[in-house]
């Protein structure tokens, strides 16, 4: 997604998600891309736990978590934000 200047809504930004080491053991055979590069390409500021340990960033209002682990934090940080 781009902002409405034409730069990567993601440039810039703090965030988790699948990291590469986790891809490489989960799911890469069917994901045609990696997804921490894809994101570092659009210049995310990308940041991750091991493999499959909680990471949670909160940079502004976007809100990520690294994978199904973070689930449950991440949704604490998106509850305090809306009260």
């Amino acid at each position: 997604m781009k902002t409405e200047d034409g730069a990567p809504l993601i440039e810039g930004r703090q965030l988790a998600a699948f990291s590469n080491r986790e891809e490489e053991n989960y799911a890469k055979a069917d994901v045609p891309f990696m997804l921490e590069d894809a994101l570092v390409a659009e210049g995310a500021r990308f940041s991750a736990a091991d493999p499959w340990q909680v990471k949670v960033i909160v940079d502004g209002r976007l809100m990520t978590g690294q994978n199904p682990a973070s689930a449950g934090p991440l949704a604490e940080e998106i509850v305090k934000a809306l009260l």
